[in-house]
Formats: structure tokens, C-alpha cells, sequence
């Protein structure tokens, strides 16, 4: 068994494994994304990256589900109900673009996204507002869960679209948090299901991608900690300087860096 969990990695390459883990965590709690980013930048530089995929797997689903009801069923299906245009949107574009990928250019579509993604995050730092106006809300969901979706399926990449639409609208702390606890579960079931289907997520896999389940749970009690005591405005300043990251990171990877 410790042999499965280990995956045919060196001890030292596991421990650095579980300390990545519980950052992620930290930062997903914190912030609510970017547990993926983290996860993948720094697995990928101790273990192979299929094994560094499967290994986000099943932390990914079960943080997010942790996020999504942190307020109860009751909120997390509320929030449904609000967005349903947004995910409904998002679930059929990724579905769509994923039978697509092999067709598109993948750099040029991490650079279009990251792009927009940076420049939006960076104007919103200098205090340069970008508001949606109310009329035009539903049309700005049904366009950001498309946007999402489009780039989800073919990069893995769905939430900054999103976040750059509830941060629009002015949504609160919590609110966000927990739609995007909602949007990144959805996202998280199509994950697992796309790499138990490449094989990427198989019998000896899995038990590593399980062993990261706790770690990324302590990290994600630690986040909540955080993210509780954070005030509206440096949650916000923070949520920024995270996409600009996560959009930065587009950018690399769309390059070859």
C-alpha cells in the first residue's frame, strides 16, 4: 500500500508533495481559486506531470465541495439558481471546446486569455473601475460561463472568466467564494471524469491523488481562518493580485517558459 500512495516517487519528492498541498489549500481557503495553479507549478517540478495531474484530482473535488456548502446545501443550491445561466453556459462550451482541442492552437488561446485576464486584474488595482450595468447582467453571465467553458476545455482554465464577471458586479466576499466553490465542483466531477478516461487518473495514481486529500484539507482549514478575518477590501486587493498572477502564469505557459 505505502508503495501506491508513494507512486514511485523518493520520500523527499512526496513530503515536498504534501508541504505544496497544504500552501494550495491555504490559498484556496484564503481566496477561494488557484489551488490548481499551485498545485501543478509545484508538482510538476518534483514528479512527472501526468502524475502531477492525477495527483490534483481528487483534492480539487473535495475542496471544492467543502467550498461550495460551507454555508449549507441550502446556499450552495441558492447560488445555483442565481447563476444557472452562467454554468449552464459554461458546462456546454467546455463540453463542446474539450472535442475541439486537438484542433485549436493551445498557446495562442492561454495568451488570449491571459491577456484580457491581466490587464482587467490590473486595472481594477489602479482603481479603474469595469462595472456591468444591470440591464445587460444576464447577457454578461451567459457570455462569461461561455468564455469560461471555451477556454476550460481546451486549457483546464475556467475560473478567471468567471471571477472577472462577480468581480463586475460588485459580489460580496462570501458570495463569491461560494460561487466559486459551485462553478469550480462542476468543473472538478468533469476533471476527474475526462482523466479517468485518458488514464491519466488510474489504480496506482489514485492513491497518491488520495494522500493529498488531507494535506490540502488542513491547508484549506487554515485558508477559512484567513478568509474569515480578511476585510471586503483586501480580500478583494488579494483576489486581484491572484488572478494577475494566474494570468501571468497563462502568459508563461503560452510562451514555452
Amino acid at each position: 500500500m505505502l508503495e501506491l500512495v508513494l507512486a514511485g516517487l523518493p520520500v523527499s519528492a512526496f513530503l515536498a508533495a504534501i508541504v505544496i498541498s497544504v500552501f494550495a489549500g491555504v490559498v484556496k481557503g484564503a481566496l477561494g481559486f488557484a489551488m490548481p495553479m499551485v498545485m501543478i507549478s509545484g508538482f510538476s517540478s518534483v514528479m512527472p506531470v501526468e502524475l502531477a495531474l492525477a495527483g490534483l484530482a481528487l483534492p480539487t473535488l473535495v475542496t471544492n465541495f467543502s467550498q461550495a456548502f460551507r454555508q449549507g446545501s441550502a446556499a450552495a443550491f441558492a447560488s445555483v439558481r442565481v447563476y444557472w445561466r452562467m454554468l449552464t453556459a459554461l458546462v456546454v462550451l467546455l463540453l463542446i471546446s474539450a472535442q475541439m482541442l486537438v484542433f485549436l492552437p493551445h498557446t495562442v488561446l492561454l495568451a488570449i486569455l491571459g491577456g484580457p485576464i491581466v490587464a482587467f486584474a490590473a486595472l481594477q488595482l489602479m482603481n479603474i473601475p469595469l462595472r456591468v450595468r444591470v440591464d445587460r447582467r444576464r447577457r454578461a453571465e451567459w457570455i462569461s460561463g461561455a468564455v469560461g467553458g471555451l477556454y476550460g476545455g481546451v486549457s483546464g482554465v475556467w475560473g478567471p472568466p468567471v471571477m472577472m464577471y462577480l468581480i463586475s458586479v460588485d459580489t460580496g466576499k462570501r458570495d463569491m467564494v461560494r460561487v466559486l466553490g459551485v462553478v469550480f465542483l462542476v468543473g472538478a466531477i468533469a476533471l476527474i471524469a475526462g482523466h479517468s478516461a485518458s488514464g491519466v487518473l488510474n489504480a496506482q495514481s489514485v492513491w497518491f491523488s488520495a494522500a493529498m486529500v488531507v494535506p490540502g484539507m488542513i491547508g484549506l482549514w487554515l485558508g477559512y481562518f484567513i478568509q474569515d478575518r480578511l476585510n471586503a477590501d483586501r480580500f478583494r486587493r488579494w483576489t486581484l493580485i491572484m488572478l494577475v498572477v494566474t494570468g501571468l502564469n497563462l502568459l508563461r505557459q503560452a510562451a514555452g517558459l
